[in-house]
């Protein structure tokens, strides 16, 4: 924009206006300015005005006109058409965009040099230090894993903390912006703030060094009472009613309120946090906690909910707060429940209970860890006939509430993945080897300071066959799908994998499942310096998730002579209707215990409390009347649906390669 020094009328009429300046020569306005909207106003240092020839429609449709009325501007460029009025105190060092409207502010300014939350060390999981994660604008939840936990590798944790370190130079300013769009009313003090476009803040009592990347498509709203400080807010972000972060990142679309606090956490996509407290915690995607007495604390969580009351303690009065622990994707703790780290409990299981021996589950997935008289029972694979397990993995993609077209975190939603079904192939042999060991008449197994009984320890291994099949079964209808065959050497090329990626070891890098190898390769280019921006680290994580499936196949190709005992390259018409059989009567029974577990929420025990006055009927029909009939709910609908659909699919798929049995006998 051109600017041009005011004229004498204007500066006239500036000052009629009560306006005054340290030197007039350093105001300088656009073309069209006009100053009638310009009142009571003190300019010092160099300051530019846009033009003021729009009105704000408030909410109850008050209307104000565009302009600049009782504040004191150091240093400042103001955008067209933005009202600035009420500042109790001044802006300082500030560039506005335009449509922005700054009311009843106390103050808001830059002072020196400023990196507006970059580079800030957030000290995660070890309260003590010694895993600190540099937090920036473009970080993700899989970057924050490797620089948190990849410390066995010293140059690659020197690597990312200098180029979080460039970043955050090169964002470096003497100068704050807001965007366009901006919205400040009702505000405290606002200090080293960069606010991006769309940015709303009301009623906040202080924001100190820090950033706020709302955009259009995402705006972030902060609300009343809320205290930050050297923090990051991504897009998409809802803050308010007394929040108080320090030293925090906070990831897209997260929602905090109801005086949530927290310090060195971070958050990422998706989160929600009420009411309770945050301390050193690693909160990957979709970590959820709603409740006062909750503390959370130097733990590692993803896709996770903490009942009310959940607590795990990190200092054993020895060394200080030294401990940590991890409760893998999808763990969930029930009311009053407390671990004592370290400890580290496997996906996608139950927590209940208070758990003091540091157990160790990760390789027993889907599992309850239930505490009876101060001992720690565990309960393999129980959690894969539970109706909240499979409504879980269904609600979370409805969930993600990202409409920020740039996503930092990758999200993998599958509950049987490579990670979790390499998981239960190694339980399957932990669950055999305890059986060997101790004997099959045991009533008690001890694993890892837990106990298992004789019966849920044979439950367990069906559970994971039952698991592996649908897995493995999945993937192979998934591979011949829609082709016809006329042979078995046209299966077996079909069979055979795009890639060689995939082989070998999974990992679940805070939302993001891929091959080890690959994750390797990624942490060698960075120490080597062939992957030296944060832009491109992001890229290479995008990478993997969009060739998820293929690297999948890779995988499951590899477990199927483990499992099925036939190498794929050996394998017929007849193997494939045999796996294909397999599958189905897995996923069908695996749905029908859904079904019966379902079926529980609507026995009479579930409707204690209903028909407050009433007869037994009377109770049944309250009931029916708030939470509906069994077999028309929704949940239960679509699991008999599902047994259809597969079923179909299984059948297609049969009767496909019994076909291709014929073509053959033909051909002989």
């Amino acid at each position: 924009m051109n600017y041009r020094r005011l004229n004498e009328a204007e500066l006239q009429q500036l000052k009629a206006q009560m306006c005054s300046a340290e030197d007039w020569n350093q105001v300088w306005v656009a073309e069209a300015f006009r100053p009638d909207y310009v009142h009571h106003v003190h300019f010092s240092g160099e300051v530019r005005l846009g033009v003021m020839n729009e009105t704000f429609t408030l909410p109850g449709g008050v209307k104000k006109h565009a302009g600049i009325r009782h504040a004191t501007l150091h240093n400042v460029t103001v955008g067209d058409d933005c009202c600035i009025e009420h500042v109790e105190n001044y802006i300082a060092n500030y560039d506005i965009g335009a449509h922005t409207r700054i009311e009843h502010v106390d103050v808001l300014l830059v002072d020196g040099l400023s990196r507006f939350g970059n580079g800030v060390e957030v000290a995660v999981l070890n309260e003590t230090g010694g895993r600190e994660v540099t937090i920036n604008d473009k970080l993700s939840a899989h970057q924050a894993y490797i620089m948190a936990l990849y410390r066995h590798r010293p140059e690659l944790t020197a690597r990312m903390k200098e180029i979080a370190d460039y970043y955050s130079n090169k964002h470096a300013a003497d100068r704050g912006t807001l965007g366009d769009h901006v919205t400040m009313v009702n505000c405290g003090t606002i200090k080293n703030v960069r606010m991006r476009d769309y940015t709303t803040i009301s009623g906040v009592c202080r924001l100190t060094n820090g950033s706020i990347n709302s955009c259009q498509e995402a705006p972030v709203y902060i609300g009343h009472g809320v205290i930050c400080d050297n923090f990051i807010i991504s897009s998409g972000t809802h803050i308010d009613d007394g929040v108080m972060l320090n030293r925090c990142f906070v990831g897209q679309a997260c929602k905090l309120g109801h005086n949530y606090s927290a310090s060195d956490s971070l958050f990422f996509s998706n989160c929600q946090g009420e009411n309770g407290e945050a301390c050193a915690i690693f909160a990957g995607p979709f970590t959820v906690t709603h409740h006062k007495s909750t503390l959370l604390i130097a733990g590692m969580f993803s896709f996770m909910n903490a009942g009310s009351g959940s607590n795990q303690s990190n200092h054993m009065y020895k060394l200080g707060p030294i401990h940590q622990g991890t409760l893998e994707r999808g763990a969930k703790t029930t009311s009053d429940s407390y671990i004592l780290w370290p400890a580290r409990v496997g996906a996608f299981s139950l927590v209940m209970g208070r758990h003091t021996g540091h157990a160790d589950t990760s390789n027993l997935p889907f599992s309850y860890l239930i505490e009876q008289q101060n001992t720690t029972y565990l309960v393999p694979g129980v959690n894969l006939r539970s109706v909240g397990t499979i409504r879980d993995a269904q609600k979370w993609p409805k969930r993600d509430g990202r409409t920020d077209p740039n996503k930092l975190d990758y999200i993998n939603y599958n509950l049987l993945s490579p990670y979790t079904v390499q998981k239960m192939f190694k339980g399957v042999e932990i669950l055999q080897n305890l059986r060997h060991a101790s004997g099959e008449l045991s009533d008690i197994y001890s694993y890892h300071s837990a106990k298992i009984r004789n019966s849920s320890l044979n439950k367990g291994i069906r559970f994971y066959r039952t698991a592996i099949h649908k897995f493995l079964g999945n993937s192979v209808i998934k591979r011949l799908e829609g082709i016809d065959f006329a042979n078995d050497d046209e299966i077996r090329a079909r069979l055979r994998p795009d890639t060689e990626i995939g082989r070998g070891e999974w990992v679940d890098i805070s939302g993001l499942i891929a091959p080890k190898s690959e994750i390797d390769a990624l942490v060698d280019g960075i120490e080597q310096g062939s992957v030296n921006r944060l832009k491109c680290i992001n890229a290479e994580f995008e990478r993997m998730h969009l060739n998820y499936y293929t690297y999948e196949w890779t995988w499951a190709y590899d477990k199927l002579e483990e499992f099925y005992g036939v190498h794929p390259e050996q394998m017929t018409a007849a193997d494939i209707i045999r796996i294909v059989e397999q599958w189905k009567e897995a996923v069908i029974g695996l749905d029908r215990m859904l079904y019966e577990d379902a079926k529980k929420e609507f026995s009479l025990a579930s409707m204690t409390g209903f028909g407050a006055d009433g007869s037994r009927l009377e109770k049944e029909l309250d009931f029916e009347q708030v939470r509906g009939d069994f077999e028309s709910n929704p949940f239960v609908t679509a699991v008999l649906h599902h047994i259809d659909v597969k079923s179909a699919l299984g059948d297609e798929l049969i009767g496909r390669m019994r076909q291709t049995e014929e073509l053959q006998q033909k051909s002989r």
